[in-house]
């Protein structure tokens, strides 16, 4: 049976969380985070994802400035904010990562393919970013509301890499939290056939 301490920090008791604490995240804590979610499986061991955890306060400025206006303050107080992009040419990596076969092959020249394929699978390694974190008891603020295109030239500029979305990362404050929203049942979300 799975530990019940974990499953209530990865799902039962996890929120999404907007207000911070001061208490800083260090630039370790940060390298064991990528130490574990890197483990997480993706299709062909594609790995696409990358990440730019932005902790200094020029940084911070430059993506505050891409945010909406409602994550402006998220963005500005968390400790770090996590740019979960997704590098558009992964499949060069392949011939190192999936070395068994020409897996490279499968994707060059195939932008269609590329796309669906890098964002399904950064997808997936954001979400086992926000596992990590929660693992090592940091707290999360996933959001979209950001202009993706400024993102790119701000961060991205010169590079293959293109914004997925980003994550705030910290120690939130439990008493600023709003209420639990619901889920679907069962029912309403899944069948078996």
């Amino acid at each position: 049976m799975f530990d019940k301490l974990i499953q209530d920090s990865l799902f039962a008791n996890a929120r999404t969380h907007n207000y911070w604490t001061d208490k800083p995240v260090t630039d370790q804590l940060l390298q064991e985070l990528y130490d574990l979610l890197k483990w997480g499986p993706t299709s062909a061991n594609c790995s696409p994802a990358r990440f730019v955890f932005v902790k200094s306060a020029p940084a911070k400025a430059r993506l505050v400035s891409c945010v909406s206006e409602g994550n402006q303050a998220k963005v500005a107080k968390a400790p770090v904010t996590v740019i979960i992009g997704m590098d558009m040419e992964f499949y060069e990596q392949l011939p190192t990562l999936f070395p068994h076969a020409d897996a490279r092959s499968w994707f060059a020249g195939q932008p269609e393919k590329i796309a669906e394929t890098a964002l399904r699978n950064a997808t997936l390694q954001g979400a086992y970013l926000i596992m990590a974190a929660r693992l090592l008891g940091l707290d999360c603020g996933p959001m979209s509301g950001f202009d993706a295109d400024r993102v790119n030239a701000e961060f991205f500029a010169g590079t293959a890499h293109r914004v997925n979305f980003i994550c705030s990362l910290g120690y939130g404050e439990v008493e600023k939290l709003h209420p639990r929203l619901p889920r679907l049942l069962f029912e309403m979300a899944c069948r078996i056939d």
